[in-house]
């Protein structure tokens, strides 16, 4: 019966947000108040069942004493008071949870609405916003509980903390500084959602920028948790917002390579870089002597495209690279020492 009921009450309050969530099925708002609707009936229900008896409600539970005008008058809690004060916590809390509920359904209709928009902005703003207006239902929440169930002055409770709200403003500050870094993201919006970046060396995109904290997904699909204050903290890279990628490496050669098969090499990579329609300012030279290998240093820059794309151009260039120095004769190095008082070249292991 009560999901009945709650089902029919969760469809009326939905005809205060048919205009404004025309696009979004009734079934979800229903799916996320059906249970909190259930529990506020069931609750208001045995509420109404419990005050209908007499007996045991009059029982005393304890004793105490209430001072009235500097005079210690003897007190006595019963079983119905105390059963009172349960249930008016618990309607509390279930009126509280509607109200959540319908932040989220709300939140749903803007999340819908910024998925079919080109500005990743709203992606990134509505859960913020979201997170924002629960916190404040929440903290409203918790003061109504202290005024109507345990009938405590909340104005002369955050007064008279004195040395304890020191305390308690000292163990926010963290807090506090991550919420200041949140609005800060949101105004100069170094990154919105999807947004491919690095902060401190660690790298990952951006899936979602919260009250306290922003999540990023690495390339190997880790979840990344990074607090807001260290995001404008530490040194943040966007590479989404480069135009191109920077590759650099060396490559070695053996030593028996004679100095004009170099040049060709060096010529042949150049040229095929420069024809190469995914490169950009490709620079192949002779770069150093090593141990066991001549070094030759190759430089391109590719434009900013899918990651899976990038890696095929790297993939191409390499290929090229194995067919040029091999179609000159000449081969990779690896490590070698020669034996005393002979030219045989001997790989270390």
């Amino acid at each position: 019966m009560k999901r009945v009921v709650s089902r029919v009450l969760s469809q009326l309050l939905f005809k205060l947000f048919k205009k404004f969530a025309d696009e979004v099925k009734m079934e979800t708002f229903i799916a996320l108040l059906l249970k909190p609707i259930e529990f506020f009936i069931t609750l208001s229900s045995l509420y109404l069942a419990v005050n209908q008896l007499k007996h045991p409600l009059d029982v005393a539970v304890f004793h105490y004493h209430k001072v009235v005008d500097k005079i210690k008058v003897p007190q006595e809690f019963t079983l119905g008071e105390l059963l009172d004060k349960v249930f008016l916590f618990l309607i509390i809390l279930s009126f509280f949870w509607i109200i959540l509920r319908i932040i989220d359904f709300v939140a749903h209709v803007f999340m819908y609405r910024a998925a079919k928009s080109d500005n990743k902005a709203d992606d990134q703003l509505v859960p913020f916003l979201k997170e924002l207006f629960k916190f404040i239902i929440y903290f409203i929440g918790f003061f109504v509980l202290l005024g109507y169930v345990f009938e405590v002055n909340a104005l002369s409770l955050i007064t008279g903390l004195g040395i304890g709200g020191i305390a308690i403003a000292l163990a926010a500050k963290e807090s506090l500084e991550n919420l200041i870094g949140s609005f800060t993201i949101f105004m100069d919006k170094p990154f919105t959602v999807g947004d491919l970046v690095k902060v401190d060396g660690v790298e990952g995109t951006i899936e979602k920028v919260g009250f306290r904290s922003t999540v990023l997904r690495s390339t190997d699909k880790t979840t990344i948790v990074i607090p807001n204050r260290a995001m404008i903290d530490g040194v943040l890279e966007n590479l989404t917002r480069r135009n191109y990628r920077r590759v650099k490496f060396n490559i070695g050669i053996v030593y028996e390579t004679e100095s004009e098969m170099i040049k060709k090499m060096i010529a042949d990579l150049n040229e095929f870089l420069l024809q190469n329609p995914h490169t950009s300012d490709g620079v192949v030279t002779f770069d150093s002597f090593a141990d066991s290998a001549l070094n030759i240093q190759v430089l391109y820059l590719v434009q900013n495209i899918d990651f899976n794309d990038y890696l095929k151009i790297k993939e191409e260039v390499n290929y090229k690279i194995i067919e040029i120095v091999h179609q000159y004769g000449s081969d990779f190095a690896y490590p070698t020492q020669r034996t005393v008082g002979g030219d045989k070249a001997v790989a270390t292991k």
